[in-house]
């Protein structure tokens, strides 16, 4: 597998095709996506879709999915581009362009990797495939999304396919590395009462006061070059201020990129509630998302597979990005062995705040760079 050098005739087609991209941008920008809630835009695209000729599929997932060459190739390619945000909102969100630049939540991640993809499918649709190649506009990548899009697709697909490549984030990384995940909703529950009539009753949030002291002292399992870490996000309850809370909530996840951290630390967190565990102060334990880490698979086809991306990226945007370690739907197949990567096609800022915005100028250079990679697998 290699970085395939484009024509001059293709180079000058996907800068023909910018302004359609960009249209296609902004109307799947105006189409809220929370994760669960991708049906609006699953909708959109399956007509943009059927509007060009190319039949596509839906599942109980809400993946939107069209291939070539499925039925005439045991084995295939995924490529794959998430269509939902990582904001709640279900009304459409203010975006504006500026400078070059087209500000709007959600517009990098994963908005313009979606219509490039969408695009460059489209392009491709007249050309052979050397094996079966599976596009995805999928669902739940973000968040307590927990890749269920994705899971889906490698549940129905996974023993057929020999790589996988993800459409997103930008062009400075190569995500290759999957970063598995836990996170749990912890709830304490005790008697409460009077806060002056009741004075000395076990406090809730005081309980998880305690718990979140104790977890911030637990030792980082280290495994090789491993990375793991962990965090409590939200902490919620009670009732009044003159109320001894009779029940509060944390969430809390712990994160790494090796399968035996993430095994410790689920045994330290056991062993943490169960030393905190009480007569009058009961912990209860909800499993809210698993993303899992990569297992060791056939080596020399990931290399080739980053190689490629990298060589493409250094090739057609000028910069070789660096191979990073990431949370992204590339984790199920890495979990599986197949060969994954995933990377982007602009130039951006401020991914999961709402001033993100995307270097509209960026996209053309990040599109050749995925044609590069994606060319492999036509002829």
């Amino acid at each position: 597998m290699k970085a395939v050098e484009l024509s001059q005739e293709i180079q000058r087609d996907i800068a023909r095709m910018q302004p359609q991209v960009v249209e296609l941008m902004r109307a799947l920008c105006a189409i809220p996506a929370p994760s669960h809630h991708e049906e609006r835009r699953a909708a959109f695209v399956q007509s943009w879709l059927n509007q060009r000729g190319i039949p596509s599929s839906s599942d109980g997932a809400k993946n939107v999915y069209f291939s070539f060459g499925l039925d005439a190739f045991e084995e295939i390619v995924v490529v794959m581009a998430h269509m939902d945000t990582v904001f709640p909102d279900t009304d459409p969100m203010p975006m504006r362009e500026e400078d070059g630049k087209l500000y709007c939540p959600g517009v990098g991640d994963n908005t313009t990797n979606l219509a490039a993809m969408l695009s460059m499918a489209a392009y491709l649709k007249d050309r052979t495939p050397c094996c079966g190649v599976l596009f995805v506009a999928n669902s739940c990548e973000e968040g307590l999304g927990n890749l269920k899009g994705c899971k889906a697709i490698m549940s129905a697909f996974g023993s057929r396919v020999k790589a996988f490549l993800a459409l997103d984030g930008g062009t400075q990384h190569v995500c290759a590395r999957a970063v598995g995940s836990s996170r749990y909703r912890i709830t304490a529950h005790t008697r409460g009462g009077h806060s002056f009539a009741d004075f000395g009753q076990r406090n809730a949030i005081a309980v998880l006061a305690e718990l979140t002291c104790a977890l911030y002292r637990q030792p980082l399992p280290a495994h090789g070059r491993s990375i793991t870490t962990y965090n409590v996000g939200v902490m919620s309850g009670g009732t009044s201020v003159n109320a001894i809370a009779q029940e509060a909530q944390m969430l809390y996840e712990y994160r790494s990129d090796d399968a035996a951290c993430l095994k410790a630390m689920r045994t330290q967190m056991q062993e943490i509630l169960e030393a905190h565990q009480a007569s009058d102060a009961r912990l209860t334990l909800e499993v809210l998302g698993e993303r899992p880490c990569a297992i060791e698979g056939d080596c020399a086809k990931q290399a080739d597979l980053e190689d490629a991306c990298c060589d493409a990226i250094e090739r057609y945007v000028g910069v070789r990005p660096a191979i990073s370690s990431g949370s992204t739907d590339c984790n199920v197949p890495l979990s599986m062995g197949i060969a994954s990567a995933c990377f982007g096609v602009y130039t951006g800022e401020g991914a999961h705040t709402r001033e993100e915005w995307v270097q509209l100028s960026s996209i053309e250079n990040g599109m050749k760079a995925a044609m590069s990679v994606l060319l492999n697998w036509f002829a």
